[in-house]
């Protein structure tokens, strides 16, 4: 990874629109001739912070729909670290340090969030015994 990556990050607060750009990996054919291997993308999205145990990712937000409590539902990329080339921020606060903390640890509950009061449709049966 490039020290300059490593200072970009230093720079960065949470809730900060940045584009990254990074080097990902990717799928050809042994027969494709002219063609690189290295796909630079570049994403958009809300800083969230670096997070990883194996290997570091750096955390965008992308989408977020917000629900009731500050639950958030997020649409989001994780880069892994040493595939970045740079980083660029846009907008500085675009999102608010507490909301973005709220999107964070919606994040990090993930999948353990459930619905209490689940209600599923009933399927209605008329005087005939068919299914309306």
């Amino acid at each position: 990874m490039k020290r300059r990556v490593v200072d970009e990050i230093k720079k960065l607060c949470l809730g900060d629109l940045v584009s990254v750009e990074w080097y990902d990996a990717s799928v050809g054919k042994s027969l494709a001739s002219g063609t690189g291997v290295d796909v630079l993308v570049q994403s958009w999205g809300i800083y969230l912070g670096v997070l990883g145990i194996r290997a570091k990712h750096l955390i965008l937000a992308q989408n977020n729909f917000r629900f009731a409590d500050g639950l958030y539902d997020l649409d989001y990329t994780a880069i892994p670290l040493p595939w970045s080339v740079s980083i660029t921020v846009a907008l500085k606060n675009n999102v608010s340090s507490d909301e973005a903390k709220q999107m964070l640890n919606s994040f990090l509950v993930g999948g353990r969030r459930t619905i209490r009061s689940k209600k599923r449709q009933q399927k209605v049966r008329n005087h005939n015994g068919r299914l309306d």
